[in-house]
């Protein structure tokens, strides 16, 4: 007999009526008590790990957490949902439903060989909200999770989305190209790529310990926690899929996509971000957008879900709270 508190694997037996076509939810009510966290757990409908599956087989992963009004976060590269944990819970306890993934390839999802790039994470996104009917969702998207935010609504619209957040996010167009001569030289991301190739667990402990929270700047005190948490992160995502992210975050040009988001905007970028330069991220995206509104924070690096975490889930609630009063 298994555990009282483990029950039968829905991806196995459920589906959601609502799912898009040649995809379905599926509901895993294998709670957190099941994975070593049972304190953390009052019943196995308090908590439980889901997923849906996408056209082509892949399982995402989402975590869904409170009640109202969606809320749907789409996370950095190398990491996966878990990196929203405190705004997640911020935002179920102020009332809204907040929904986090993970990227194919990263976190708990499949690691698929294929469809490590831009339009598919859209596509996923959009099974995600699809499957669970979702809408008057707020998108927020942090770092490439912007990127696949952007991609979501060039791809498929704002029918069911009222607003959209990009946060420390990769939009418009990182690279720099003839006619992007503002953007970043392909040396940079080429590096990141040997990295990767030649030893990706210590380039993620040097992106921690350095640029990522701006733990290289002078006076900087960013604990070894938040620190140890993203070089565990980026494990866990598939060696080819964080590879292949790399060129998706990088090379994938998003201008179009960005004057397809007729809905309010909020940019949220620190401009001392050493990732994603502020004047190549969130003041040229502020700049292109028809309803943008730019939030700078003076001196903060690219990490800011972490190192800025209370004033960013102030920053979300407030704006949040714009569309529902």
């Amino acid at each position: 007999m298994p555990a009282p508190w483990i029950t039968t694997c829905a991806r196995c037996t459920g589906s959601s009526a609502s799912a898009r076509a040649g995809s379905s939810a599926r509901i895993c009510t294998i709670d957190y008590a099941s994975h070593g966290m049972r304190s953390w757990t009052r019943s196995h409908n308090d908590r439980r790990m889901a997923f849906v599956r996408t056209a082509d087989g892949a399982e995402i992963f989402y975590k869904d957490w409170g009640a109202g009004r969606p809320v749907v976060l789409s996370h950095g590269w190398p990491l996966n949902a878990d990196s929203w944990e405190a705004q997640q819970l911020f935002l179920a306890d102020h009332g809204y439903r907040a929904i986090a993934h993970d990227r194919r390839g990263h976190g708990r999802s499949t690691q698929t060989w294929a469809g490590n790039e831009m339009d598919t994470y859209a596509d996923d996104l959009a099974t995600i909200i699809d499957a669970l009917d979702l809408w008057r969702v707020t998108l927020i998207g942090f770092s490439t999770g912007g990127g696949e935010v952007a991609r979501y609504v060039g791809r498929h619209g704002t029918a069911r989305i009222a607003q959209v957040v990009l946060v420390s996010a990769v939009p418009p167009f990182m690279l720099r190209t003839p006619d992007n001569p503002g953007g970043l030289p392909g040396e940079i991301f080429d590096s990141l790529r040997a990295g990767s190739l030649a030893d990706r667990s210590q380039q993620y402990r040097d992106l921690a310990d350095g640029p990522f929270f701006g733990h290289n700047r002078p006076g900087a005190d960013v604990s070894s926690g938040i620190r140890h948490a993203f070089w565990r992160q980026g494990l866990q995502a598939g060696h080819r899929n964080a590879y292949e992210c790399i060129a998706a975050f990088s090379g994938t040009d998003f201008r179009a996509d960005l004057d397809a988001i007729d809905v309010p905007a909020l940019i949220i970028h620190g401009d001392d971000d050493q990732v994603v330069p502020f004047a190549v991220g969130g003041q040229a995206s502020a700049a292109r957008l028809k309803y943008a509104r730019l939030t700078v924070y003076p001196g903060a690096p690219h990490g800011i879900t972490d190192t800025h975490r209370e004033q960013l889930a102030a920053d979300l609630l407030a704006f949040l709270k714009e569309f529902d009063a």
